[in-house]
């Protein structure tokens, strides 16, 4: 980083400081290793900045000149995708806000998972703040003439960074997102987020779902007082998940289950069949304890498939995503299973059928290892079999250093030095390793000096010249091919994404009625009767919080 870029980051990551000659004066100069980048990165990005990652756009090989470099992708904090800057039980909204005549439509996207949402608000500027209270939303997205006011109320209640677009029109390739949408107020809202989105990131979101109307009035009105005094995810006193009614229901096993639960939280049923149909799933799961507890297992061998199918379509996930994701789909035929043997068809719908999960398992079975480095681009990712001409690169590079695992052998059997050594190292390849102590023994008519060292000197013979040659080229053609294989893999699974998401949307609610028939039955929850008259009838009234805070001093009460 350079200038005011430089004395930004060196201040705020407190790092070095230096600089570089520029004619009449110096220039700024700062930096982090490459491969340290990400928690760097991190840093800026909680601190409210957004970072511009440059990247090399042409091949140094054939290039002319300075190689071309361009901004591919803008990170904020609303458009994060790597994993380990997530927090992987909230979801990471970006939002925006449309005013609409005297009204507001409010529009959210977790790019991390595809989930988008609109809604619409038609109260005052207030409401719209309440909305967005105590919902994971970490930058927000408005237009230009929205005044001075308004930005800093959404800065001083939410605590989120604040961006500015103004376009609000979707391009041809992303208007199925909104295609079940006739109101054009709505499509706006949701152009206006989509728009900055599709400006910073630079890829396909391919992985975007269509946007879900969220009709407010279906769900429990809780303005952003009442959210916060209720303490419904987070105490007042130190913002933590202790003494919260999240601390008393979240048992889930799932990073995606442990989402959903928070977003079921946040917007409490007013529909009395959707709370029975509720009702029945986890009594069915209270009602069978042992499938319960295989189902339990089962989710805590569940990888967030959610995210997984975001950074699929991305295109940065790794070798290592794709296993987890292998792994997750091998527990679903059997959760699935167990789920038909209980006796409630709103749980045995609840799954969807296992022919596409099928398909991907099989085709990362076959060409995914079992043990893949992190990298994409040194090899080792493809398992053998897959390929035809990979395996015989890999075939060719074995039997060139077997050869050469034998040379060492040979050689001193040939020249009597017992402490002549054969080694390799990345800057000067395979070497023949005399002490000097032994140069009297060396034939120079055959050993052709490679290096020398303070104790020794290094040697290649003509034969072990062309089995450099043609291990090196095996192992190059093998590493490029295997970038190759696994590119095809990634972008195979992107025609899955659809059927993830559906997955991951599926499981997640599982995950959470599993929470609930556990907290039920731990703490002797009952189902409540639920009735069209305007009557209270509760006997030994309970407070969950309260009587976990006090104990065995808690008294129930009855409430008529």
């Amino acid at each position: 980083m350079f200038f005011d870029d430089a004395l930004k980051a060196a201040k705020e990551l407190e790092i070095t400081l230096t600089q570089r000659d520029g004619g009449d004066e110096k220039i700024p100069m700062c930096g982090v290793p490459y491969h340290s980048a990400e928690r760097y990165i991190k840093i800026l990005i909680e601190k409210g900045y957004k970072v511009a990652i440059c990247e090399q756009v042409e091949d140094p090989k054939t290039a002319k000149g300075v190689v071309k470099r361009e901004v591919v992708q803008v990170i904020t904090p609303g458009t994060i995708m790597e994993g380990s800057m997530l927090n992987e039980e909230e979801n990471n909204f970006i939002a925006s806000i449309t005013p609409v005549i005297n009204d507001f439509v409010i529009s959210y996207v977790d790019l991390s998972t595809g989930e988008s949402f609109v809604s619409f608000i038609e109260r005052e500027f207030k409401d719209v703040i309440s909305e967005l209270y105590n919902r994971p939303v970490k930058e927000i997205v408005v237009p230009s003439e929205i005044d001075n006011q308004a930005k800093a109320d959404l800065s001083l209640y939410l605590n989120a960074t604040i961006s500015t677009e103004d376009e609000e029109e979707i391009p041809s390739d992303y208007q199925y997102l909104v295609e079940d949408f006739s109101d054009e107020r709505l499509i706006r809202g949701f152009g206006r987020v989509f728009q900055y989105i599709y400006k910073s990131q630079n890829v396909f979101l391919l992985h975007l779902q269509k946007v879900v109307y969220i009709e407010l009035a279906q769900y429990m009105k809780l303005d952003l007082y009442s959210k916060r005094n209720l303490e419904l995810m987070e105490s007042i006193r130190d913002k933590s998940k202790k003494g919260t009614l999240l601390s008393v229901l979240d048992q889930t096993a799932t990073a995606m289950g442990a989402r959903k639960l928070k977003k079921w939280i946040d917007r409490p049923l007013l529909s009395k069949e959707l709370i029975e149909e509720r009702h029945q799933q986890v009594q069915a799961l209270i009602d069978h304890f042992f499938e319960r507890e295989e189902l339990k297992d089962s989710l805590k061998d569940m990888y967030d498939i959610e995210r997984l199918a975001g950074r699929i379509s991305y295109g940065n996930v790794n070798a290592r995503d794709l296993l987890q994701l292998k792994r997750s789909l091998a527990t679903f035929p059997s959760v699935k299973e167990i789920l038909n043997q209980i006796n409630n068809d709103l749980l045995q719908n609840l799954l969807p059928e296992t022919k596409p999960y099928e398909e991907i398992y099989q085709l990362l079975d076959a060409g995914i290892n079992e043990e893949p480095p992190i990298s994409i681009t040194e090899g080792g990712i493809i398992k053998n079999g897959y390929h035809e001409q990979l395996d015989q690169y890999r075939e060719a590079s074995r039997n060139g250093k077997a050869w050469v695992a034998n040379l060492e052998a040979d050689e001193r059997k040939r020249t009597g030095i017992k402490s002549l050594k054969v080694g390799y190292n990345k800057v000067f390849g395979y070497y023949i390793e005399v002490t000097k102590a032994n140069l009297a023994n060396v034939d120079l008519t055959r050993y052709e000096r490679k290096q020398t060292l303070t104790n020794a000197e290094r040697y290649i013979t003509p034969e072990l010249k062309e089995k450099e040659r043609l291990i090196l080229e095996a192992n190059d053609q093998s590493v490029e091919l295997e970038y190759d294989l696994f590119v095809e893999i990634r972008e195979q699974m992107k025609n899955y994404i659809p059927a993830l998401q559906l997955l991951a949307d599926r499981i997640s609610q599982l995950d959470v009625l599993l929470s609930f028939a556990n907290v039920s039955e731990t703490n002797n929850y009952i189902k409540p009767n639920m009735v069209d008259s305007h009557v209270v009838h509760v006997e030994d009234a309970r407070h969950p919080v309260v009587e976990k805070v006090m104990k065995d001093e808690f008294v129930p009460n009855h409430l008529i």
